[in-house]
């Protein structure tokens, strides 16, 4: 019994990049040039500033910076962008914390 050829067509399937789920972190970045000039990007959130701290919520967890003469000289909310001038001290990172209730549930843990 002769062997009978079967040929298969390939199909070229062309490849897609998953989507980026809803939650994914931004990316985020620092620049600092001359400790005057410092250039965010991925900040989500202004937590609080004033002339010689600014706190910014990052997908890296909360940034301190700390100096003197501290002033946002640019800011987009749309892409995450800050820049800040003032003579800057320091850069601290902290994890960002989940709101766990009242106070005293979260004084008692």
């Amino acid at each position: 019994m002769p062997m009978q050829e079967t040929r298969q067509e390939s199909k070229t399937v062309p490849l897609r990049q998953p989507a980026a789920p809803a939650d994914a972190p931004r990316s985020h970045s620092v620049a600092l040039k001359d400790r005057s000039r410092l250039a965010l990007t991925g900040v989500t959130r202004i937590i609080s500033c004033d002339e010689n701290a600014a706190v910014l919520e990052t997908p890296l967890g909360n940034l301190t910076v700390g100096g003197q003469g501290l002033q946002v000289s640019e800011l987009s909310v749309a892409s995450g962008q800050v820049q800040l001038s003032g003579k800057i001290e320091y850069l601290q990172y902290a994890e960002n914390r989940q709101s766990g209730g009242s106070l005293l549930a979260r004084l008692f843990r």
